[in-house]
């Protein structure tokens, strides 16, 4: 004779025994699943880890918002974490205490990190722009209207950024060194707050902050980066990193470029990506994103010599503490040919 009540548990049992098998063999598929991935991933030619380290900036980077490089890296085996920095010296400096694998900066970080004995290599380029998205501005009603008026005047920018190079070759047109100036080095955000608070003579400063003092401050602009940053600034990475990752820097260039391609295609809809990330409204960022450039560049002889250049500079401006020679922070050649994607120009 059955008991109803012993038969009832005996159900219960059996189905808590078949549902925690069923879910132990789930949880050991998963895992599983994630030592394959992780093993083919360390048995592929050029890839030596599981995840990736990236940086960028807060002044609005469509590559970490749009999640661009996660799909093709994950199918890799790679987990990517992003890092933000304000400026480019502050993510070179967690780049070569190894927080940082890979970031993308102006030119002139790089200098400033290999004369202070940086491990970092160049691994691509950026397409220049016309320089509209940088500058030296003022007030509206400053009484400095021309270069040669800043002597003497309290001049912000974050020292070792592209802001600096603006300062260093505008300075250089009025006849000026930068020690004529007061010089003063503040973060985007902290020299924002002291433009707007009328506290500065005159501030370089770079997009969307430029944009944004222009549109709120009515600020004038006394020089921009044409002619003068050149360059378009370069995507740099650990050395290590790279010389044992190739395949991974490759392919993480290849999706950069390739948004680069759609970004300068689609300013609206890039505004319409960053806008939540850096509550700013729409026509202010399309304004940004028609002054930038997305799509990069092969380090090319030409574009190495111009670097040199900016590098020979500042050293003759007497800002770095020896003469560098941006080779050493170069791979070989046929390290370039394993990591740079074929579409790069």
């Amino acid at each position: 004779m059955k008991i109803p009540f012993l038969e009832s548990r005996r159900t219960v049992l059996k189905r808590i025994v078949q549902y925690s098998t069923l879910g132990i063999f789930a949880l050991s598929a998963s895992f599983a699943g994630s030592f394959i991935q992780r093993t083919q991933a360390q048995n592929r030619p050029g890839i030596n880890t599981t995840s990736v380290n990236l940086a960028y900036q807060t002044s609005g980077d469509i590559v970490k918002i749009k999640g661009a490089v996660e799909p093709q890296l994950k199918k890799l085996g790679i987990t990517v974490n992003w890092i933000p920095f304000p400026a480019g010296p502050q993510l070179l400096e967690a780049m070569n205490a190894g927080r940082v694998d890979i970031g993308s900066v102006g030119e002139t970080p790089p200098i400033f990190a290999q004369a202070a004995g940086a491990q970092l290599v160049y691994i691509s380029g950026r397409k220049p722009s016309e320089g509209r998205g940088q500058a030296l501005i003022v007030q509206k009603d400053s009484p400095i209207k021309k270069l040669s008026d800043l002597k003497g005047k309290k001049v912000v920018f974050q020292k070792g950024s592209s802001a600096h190079y603006l300062v260093l070759r505008a300075l250089k047109e009025a006849g000026l060194k930068i020690s004529d100036i007061q010089s003063v080095s503040l973060t985007p955000a902290e020299a924002r707050d002291a433009f707007l608070q009328k506290k500065i003579d005159a501030w370089a400063v770079w997009d969307p902050n430029l944009a944004f003092v222009q549109r709120e401050a009515g600020a004038r602009v006394l020089r921009d980066s044409s002619g003068i940053s050149t360059q378009g600034g370069f995507y740099l990475a650990r050395r290590e990193f790279a010389t044992k990752n190739p395949e991974v820097v490759r392919v993480f260039l290849e999706e950069v470029d390739k948004l680069g391609e759609w970004a300068e295609q689609n300013p609206t809809e890039v505004a319409k990506i960053l806008a939540p990330e850096l509550k700013l409204d729409v026509p202010l960022l399309e304004q940004v994103t028609r002054r930038r450039t997305y799509r990069l560049k092969k380090l090319t002889p030409s574009v190495l010599t111009q670097q040199q250049r900016v590098a020979d500079e500042y050293f003759e401006a007497k800002l770095l503490p020896r003469k560098i020679d941006i080779k050493e922070f170069l791979l070989e050649s046929q390290q370039y040919q394993a990591l740079t994607p074929k579409r790069l120009e």
